[in-house]
């Protein structure tokens, strides 16, 4: 009786050769898949804004991750001076989501 049920474990272990083939292959292509479609787009994006970020200057209009709208008075290391409105906010430059060019003209008043 043991022995034909290790007989039988032996036999079932040994059958899924090209099945375990076939699974890995499988599993390779979900992985690449994966990474082409959702990793890869997301690390060229996040590298993009880190070039838009170390190109900013005094004057852009920025838009922070809280929703901040501001115009860039002062830049340090890792930090920006915002004017918003009246008021003058530092801010981290890696917490600033959109960045503009410079404001427009605001039309004179008659």
């Amino acid at each position: 009786m043991k022995q034909d049920l290790f007989f039988l474990l032996t036999q079932a272990s040994s059958t899924g050769g090209p099945g375990l083939k076939l699974f890995m292959f499988q599993m390779l292509a979900f992985v690449g898949i994966i990474y082409f479609l959702m990793i890869r787009p997301k690390i060229k994006q996040e590298r993009e804004h880190r070039g838009r970020l170390e190109a900013l200057k005094k004057g852009d209009h920025v838009i922070t991750s809280g929703g901040i709208i501001g115009e860039i008075v002062h830049i340090k290391d890792g930090s920006v001076t915002l004017k918003s409105g009246e008021t003058r906010l530092i801010v981290q430059k890696e917490k600033i989501s959109e960045i503009g060019g410079k404001k427009a003209e605001e039309p004179k008043k008659s």
